[in-house]
């Protein structure tokens, strides 16, 4: 049974999920409590309804759910949900973002004190990469068998075994190791390096760094493989062509070093590298004046909004019924039309908005901003409202065949009507 539960939590992520969870994804008992309620009295009035069973059909149901979380998320990112702190998210800078890129990660109180940090980035982080050798487009020498071989990574084996056919050449077997290895998903990847010379397997490891012993990251062997060995030597798969290096930057003028290009500074800032400076070039990193990071949080929120349109028109040739979802969230949108196009935010004829940079900048660097800022705040409410409607009832934009209305006023709650969503993430495992 876990074997089961594995594979169909793989399953959603890799088909449905757009992103990883975050910190956003977690929630209070009482907030739990709360979307049981919901959807308790959301299917106690429901009339009973027969749904469209395809595979296809449950992925853009799963996928709606999906798509208005990852909306919320992007929304409570900009500072929380509660209206004092909507939108009041800090927003941090980088002097030269060819050097590096900041984010800031902290929760912020105007008596703090945010430091700015120049950084010099002298080598950047990187994984192991292992180059085979470069084999002619001919026919393999190894005799047709069942091979194998294993790679060794974060002290665990993994054994790969694959067939050598009568007649294949050798490009043939490379390109049907990259499908093995890739399909692993080990912390390698794999892919062809070609020359005049011929073609080579290159393996990298997915993680930067090295490792603290400075030994490789992994290995490739096939000393003590169950099946036929002499693969690791033909292809070459043994042989490290570059090991895995970390970055190394200064940081206020203190030399300090990373496993990955991308960490976090005092709970603060959370930088990612790009680059190594060049004659000394430092990147300044601090954060934005307030009306700098709120007109950066609204360019979000709206990259945000048409994310979500664009995701659920994608859907409008299969399901019909999603253009009403579009349609409904530019009915949101047009309560709000006036004040939104006198900022720079223009509602388009496919919903969407479109920004105005120099219109909004100059709307929040006004002293009669506060006005302004109270309905963009409405407009996000408005959407986390939808958001929440959207996730607890995502079949009211599917066609279904209506079987029975209940009785008013004498209903009871059906135990078994707010799991359809669960059954279909189970559906052709069970």
């Amino acid at each position: 049974m876990s074997a089961v539960l594995t594979n169909v939590y793989n399953h959603y992520l890799t088909t449905y999920a757009p992103k990883g969870t975050s910190q956003y994804d977690t929630h209070k008992k009482s907030e739990l409590r709360s979307v049981y309620n919901s959807i308790v009295k959301l299917n106690k009035e429901s009339p009973w309804f027969l749904t469209d069973n395809r595979n296809e059909t449950m992925e853009y149901v799963v996928g709606l759910k999906e798509q208005a979380r990852e909306l919320r998320n992007t929304i409570a990112s900009l500072g929380g949900l509660e209206e004092e702190h909507l939108l009041n998210k800090k927003v941090a800078y980088s002097s030269n973002e060819d050097i590096a890129t900041a984010s800031f990660i902290g929760e912020y109180h105007p008596d703090d004190v945010v430091p700015t940090l120049e950084l010099e980035v002298k080598s950047l982080a990187s994984s192991q990469e292992n180059l085979g050798k470069y084999l002619p487009d001919e026919a393999v020498s190894l005799a047709p068998d069942t091979y194998s071989f294993d790679i060794g990574i974060n002290g665990l084996n993994y054994e790969f075994q694959f067939n050598i056919r009568e007649g294949e050449n050798n490009r043939e077997v490379q390109d049907r190791l990259v499908r093995l290895i890739n399909k692993s998903n080990v912390g390698i990847t794999a892919d062809i390096h070609e020359t005049e010379a011929g073609s080579a397997l290159r393996l990298r490891t997915t993680a930067t760094g090295a490792t603290f012993t400075g030994n490789s990251v992994f290995s490739v062997s096939d000393a003590h493989t169950s099946k036929n060995a002499g693969t690791v030597e033909y292809f070459g798969l043994n042989y490290v062509s570059h090991p895995a290096t970390n970055a190394v930057f200064t940081l206020n003028g203190e030399e300090r070093s990373a496993s990955s290009n991308t960490f976090t500074v005092g709970k603060m800032y959370e930088v990612e590298l790009k680059g190594i400076s060049t004659d000394g070039q430092v990147a300044s990193i601090g954060l934005k004046t307030d009306v700098e990071s709120l007109t950066e949080n609204i360019k979000h929120l709206i990259r945000g909004y048409n994310s979500f349109l664009q995701a659920v028109d994608k859907y409008s040739g299969t399901f019909p019924k999603s253009s009403r979802l579009s349609n409904e969230m530019g009915g949101i949108t047009s309560l709000y039309k006036n004040e939104l196009d006198a900022i720079g935010l223009s509602l388009q004829k496919d919903n969407s908005i479109s920004i105005d940079d120099r219109l909004l900048s100059q709307t929040f660097s006004e002293d009669n901003a506060s006005s302004t800022l109270t309905t963009i705040k409405n407009f996000a409410t408005s959407l986390v409202r939808k958001t929440a409607q959207v996730s607890l009832d995502p079949l009211h934009y599917v066609d279904k065949k209506i079987v029975a209305y209940k009785n008013p006023g004498h209903n009871y709650v059906s135990p078994y009507t707010p799991s359809p969503y669960s059954g279909m993430l189970f559906n052709s495992y069970c």
